[in-house]
C-alpha cells in the first residue's frame, strides 16, 4: 500500500513539472563565456494573455546588460535578456517566478561558468613605472592678470585722452578799463567797416550790427532802453527827452536815427536790398546820430564822465587732440598690448620648457 501511494507521489509531482516545463522554457546562447563577454539568456512562454514577467533578479557575481522588448511568435511571448560577469566563477541564474492566469510558474536555474582570460607574463614586456608629469600652463592661468592690465590700460588711455583734451580749470581774473559810451561806439563803426559784411553780400548781417550799435550807444549814454524798443517807441522816448531838455539834440537827426531804423527793419524781415550808395549813406548817418545825441550838460552821467573797469573772467580754452596726438595715443596703445602679449607668451614658453617631466622610475 505504501509502495502505490508512493509511486502516486511521484506520478503527480512529475506530472506538475512537466507542465510547468512546457508552460515556460528558459535557453541561453551559451553557458560558458570569458570576463566581460555577453551572452543572450532567453525566457519563452507558450502563452500571450495575462501574463506577468517579473524583473530578472537574485543575480549573484552575473549582471543584465540591457532587457529587450517582448517579442510574440507562434503564440509563445519571448523575453530577452543581455547578460555578462566580471568576476571569474561558477554562477546561477536562479528560478524566476512567472505570473500566467494568476497562477505561477517556476523556471529552470541555469549555471553560467565564467573563465579568466589566460595570460603569459613571460611573453610581455615590461614597462617602468612613469613619472609624475608637469602640466602646461594654460589661459586660465593667466586671465586675471590680462584683465587686469586691460582695465588699467583702459583707465591709462582715458586719462591720457582727457587731460590732452582739457586744459587746466583755473580761471584768470583780469581788470580791463571799460570804454566811454562815444568812444565804444566808434570802434564798433570801425570794426564792422572792416568785416566788409555789405561787400561781401551780408547786407542783412551788416544792418543788423550797425543798429545794434546806435541802440548801444543810446542806452548807456541816455540812459534810454533802446535795445528792448521797437523803433517807433524809441523814436517817441528820444522827442519826449528833446522836449524836456533832457538831452541834446535836434529833429533833424532823430529823423534820421528813424529812418536808419526803418531801413535796418526792410532789410532784416522784408529782405529788401539798398544800393552800395545807400548803404555807404547810412553808415555816415549812423557817424551822424552818434555825434548829435548827447545827453544834457546839466544831467550827470556818470559813464561819460569815467569809466568803471569791468573784470572779465577768462575761461580755459578747451583744446582738442589733433592729428599727430591721436596717432601717438594709437602708437602707445598697440604698443602696450603688443608688450603685454609678447610677455604672456614668454611667460608660457618658459613655464613649458621649465616644466619637464621626472625621470622614470627603473
Amino acid at each position: 500500500m505504501k509502495h502505490k501511494l508512493f509511486y502516486i507521489f511521484f506520478l503527480l509531482t512529475l506530472s506538475i513539472s512537466y507542465a510547468q516545463s512546457s508552460m515556460v522554457k528558459i535557453e541561453a546562447d551559451t553557458t560558458n563565456i570569458r570576463i566581460g563577454e555577453q551572452f543572450e539568456y532567453k525566457i519563452t512562454i507558450s502563452e500571450t494573455e495575462n501574463v506577468i514577467i517579473p524583473k530578472l533578479g537574485n543575480l549573484k557575481g552575473l549582471e543584465v546588460i540591457d532587457s529587450l522588448k517582448i517579442d510574440t511568435i507562434n503564440s509563445k511571448l519571448i523575453k530577452k535578456y543581455k547578460l555578462t560577469g566580471f568576476d571569474s566563477g561558477a554562477f546561477y541564474i536562479p528560478r524566476q517566478q512567472i505570473f500566467i492566469k494568476n497562477q505561477a510558474y517556476l523556471t529552470d536555474s541555469l549555471l553560467i561558468n565564467v573563465t579568466t582570460v589566460a595570460i603569459d607574463t613571460t611573453k610581455i614586456k615590461k614597462f617602468p613605472i612613469k613619472g609624475i608629469k608637469g602640466e602646461p600652463y594654460q589661459f586660465d592661468d593667466f586671465k586675471i592678470y590680462v584683465y587686469w592690465a586691460l582695465a588699467i590700460l583702459l583707465i591709462a588711455i582715458s586719462t591720457l585722452y582727457f587731460a590732452l583734451k582739457r586744459s587746466d580749470n583755473s580761471t584768470s581774473k583780469t581788470l580791463i578799463p571799460k570804454l566811454a559810451p562815444y568812444q565804444e561806439a566808434l570802434r564798433n563803426l570801425k570794426l564792422l567797416d572792416e568785416k566788409l559784411l555789405w561787400q561781401n553780400n551780408k547786407t542783412k548781417a551788416y544792418y543788423s550790427e550797425l543798429t545794434d550799435i546806435v541802440r548801444n550807444y543810446i542806452e548807456r549814454e541816455l540812459n534810454v532802453p533802446a535795445l528792448e524798443q521797437t523803433t517807433n517807441e524809441l523814436v517817441e522816448s528820444l522827442i519826449d527827452f528833446s522836449n524836456s531838455k533832457s538831452i541834446v539834440t535836434d529833429k533833424e537827426t532823430i529823423k534820421k536815427l528813424k529812418n536808419l531804423l526803418q531801413q535796418s527793419d526792410l532789410v532784416k524781415f522784408a529782405k529788401s536790398k539798398p544800393m552800395a550808395h545807400e548803404i555807404e549813406a547810412d553808415r555816415n548817418t549812423t557817424t551822424h546820430i552818434i555825434n548829435n545825441l548827447k545827453p544834457s550838460t546839466t544831467e550827470e552821467n556818470t559813464e561819460t564822465s569815467y569809466s568803471k573797469p569791468v573784470v572779465i573772467v577768462q575761461k580755459p580754452e578747451i583744446k582738442n587732440p589733433n592729428t599727430i596726438t591721436k596717432l601717438l595715443l594709437i602708437t602707445v596703445t598697440l604698443l602696450i598690448v603688443t608688450l603685454i602679449s609678447f610677455g604672456i607668451y614668454k611667460a608660457i614658453s618658459l613655464s613649458n620648457s621649465i616644466k619637464q617631466p621626472v625621470e622614470n622610475v627603473q
